[in-house]
């Protein structure tokens, strides 16, 4: 009796170890080590011949340094060395290689190559030779008209959306940013530094997380709880949807500790409801747009980083309204912007989101932030 009995425990045991392997199998993840990229592993000496002993200097980030190289066959490529010895540099790098092998969209910048040579890390990029969203906006580069800041807009959110939406394992950035949108030379945008990216898998809305990101980016909701969804993402990109409309950073200066989404809700609300958008838009478009555009922008900049992420839509959605193929009103659970009680009410209210936590959320940034 007890053997049969300690039989039937083995048994039921083998069965449930197969039913979590079956799960494990059919589960889409991101792994962080060991690396299994499709793209080319160089050598270090390569990589050295390559950047001609990385001697065109690019820029520089919080983990490293970017050189520009051309490889043996002609081709343009930016080249970025971690610093050695950053554990979180560490990790960054192995989440960068694993993920970004994954896509392939033309908004997404493309990974040719890595080097793992012992202590170097290091990541060998298609060149985009534009610099990033941040130096045309608030640094010294050329003013963007209107027509370029709305297709920089629309090929970002295509970028986003093909993240979130289209592939079986969603794909979260985590760190939105100007600073993180590459340009081409023809202004078209590419999506850059996955090192923060975070894979969630279908049958998970969310993914508990240390809290990471850039101040003046973060959604309130992930500051305050640690939960990271795709309407996170969806918080940043409004933050980016303002600076191209504005022209401001998205953080306070030292004479007006007031930072952009705070100034920029009311105003929002106020231009949708009487279509006059001067007040809002950047003095250096000098009213130079197209009012139909500017309403869509400011529209979907406004649903982006509404306090309730529940009410922030989905970015194939930011897509189809940013084309003008999207009522507004489908932004607003069916409410027109305008001259409508039921709107601004729509656009205060928060599905019981406290207020606060927009206020929270710049001290509470400020303490988290790790970029």
């Amino acid at each position: 009796m007890v053997l049969l009995l300690l039989l039937l425990v083995v048994i039921c045991l083998l069965l449930i170890y197969c039913k979590i392997r079956r799960r494990k199998r059919r589960r889409p993840h991101c792994s962080t080590s060991p690396i299994s990229s499709t793209k080319r592993n160089f050598t270090f000496d390569q990589v050295k011949e390559f950047t001609d002993g990385f001697s065109n200097f690019l820029g520089e980030g919080g983990f490293g340094h970017v050189y520009r190289g051309v490889l043996p066959t002609g081709r343009d490529v930016a080249v970025k060395r971690l610093k050695v010895g950053s554990g979180q540099g560490e990790r960054e790098f192995l989440t960068e290689v694993e993920i970004i092998s994954r896509v392939h969209h033309k908004h997404v910048v493309s990974l040719v190559g890595y080097c793992t040579t012992g202590s170097e890390r290091i990541l060998v990029y298609e060149l985009v030779t534009n610099n990033t969203l941040e130096f045309h906006l608030h640094g010294e580069g050329q003013n963007l008209d209107w027509p370029t800041r709305l297709k920089i807009a629309l090929g970002f959110a295509e970028g986003i959306a093909y993240l979130h939406e289209d592939r079986a394992l969603k794909i979260i950035h985590r760190d939105i940013k100007a600073a993180n949108i590459l340009l081409d030379s023809e202004y078209e945008p590419k999506i850059a530094d996955f090192g923060l990216a975070k894979c969630i898998s279908e049958s998970k809305n969310h993914v508990s997380t240390e809290v990471k990101g850039t101040f003046g980016y973060l959604a309130p909701e992930y500051v305050l709880t640690g939960k990271l969804t795709e309407k996170s993402d969806i918080y940043s990109f409004g933050v980016v949807l303002l600076e191209l409309i504005t022209g401001r950073k998205p953080w306070g200066s030292v004479e007006n500790s007031m930072g952009l989404i705070d100034w920029a809700r009311p105003q929002l609300t106020r231009a949708l409801e009487d279509g006059e958008f001067n007040l809002l838009v950047d003095p250096k478009l000098q009213n130079h747009y197209d009012n139909n555009e500017m309403a869509r922008m400011v529209a979907c900049a406004a649903a982006c980083v509404r306090q309730s992420a529940g009410r922030r839509p989905k970015m194939s959605k930011i897509v189809l309204a940013l084309k003008g193929d999207l009522p507004l009103s489908d932004l607003n659970d069916g409410i027109r912007p305008g001259l409508s009680i039921l709107y601004r009410f729509f656009q205060s209210s928060d599905d019981g989101t406290s207020q606060d936590h927009g206020n929270s959320s710049s001290s509470e940034g400020r303490r988290r932030q790790t970029t």
